[in-house]
């Protein structure tokens, strides 16, 4: 009876087990192709692991800091390699997690680390946007243009162009400031 239930539970276990090593291979995956245009999402380096252990609090500062996160991919790594693969990956988890949760056995510090890496994406907080403070945002408004300039826009503030300037230079031929422009045929009956 304990052995069926045993195997039960390791079986519970071992199928929850590949569900977050899953769960930790997409994390990879999404990571490994951030920022890397040429990236095919099979390795990633050291910037990127750097930003997959900040974002997923795996990197706290405390018991785990950027330095030992460096140190972990430069054990981890091929000796003349800058990427690591996923299996390389598994084991710095497996260094991290022992490091960031000390007193707990190997096993269960890996999981709590694939519980950390569920469902992360990469953050892009910090990135530059466009700057909409103060004048900025009174300036670009076109609803709050006057005058002349506001006519330059449509309803929706969107820019008319060149048929938005009230003054156009004509291109008929005729003299400027020329009033009977077009009228030479009606005068003569051709």
């Amino acid at each position: 009876m304990a052995r069926r239930l045993f195997r039960r539970v390791s079986c519970i276990s071992l199928s929850v087990w590949l569900i977050m090593a899953s769960e930790a291979e997409n994390t990879f995956h999404l990571f490994a192709v951030f920022g890397e245009s040429s990236s095919s999402g099979t390795e990633m380096n050291n910037k990127n692991f750097s930003k997959l252990c900040k974002d997923c609090g795996i990197m706290d500062g405390k018991t785990v800091t950027s330095t030992d996160v460096d140190i972990v991919f430069s054990k981890v790594k091929a000796k003349n390699a800058r990427t690591i693969t996923f299996e390389q990956f598994q084991e710095a988890m497996k260094e991290l997690g022992q490091k960031r949760f000390k007193g707990k056995n190997p096993v269960e510090a890996l999981e709590n680390v694939y519980k950390l890496l569920e469902g992360k994406d990469p953050a892009t907080t910090g990135v530059t946007k466009a700057t909409t403070v103060g004048g900025v945002s009174r300036l670009t408004d076109t609803s709050k243009y006057t005058g002349t300039h506001k006519e330059r826009f449509d309803q929706s503030g969107k820019g008319k162009g060149i048929a938005g300037r009230e003054e156009m230079t004509d291109n008929s031929g005729y003299v400027s400031g020329y009033k009977g422009a077009g009228t030479y045929d009606k005068k003569n009956g051709n």
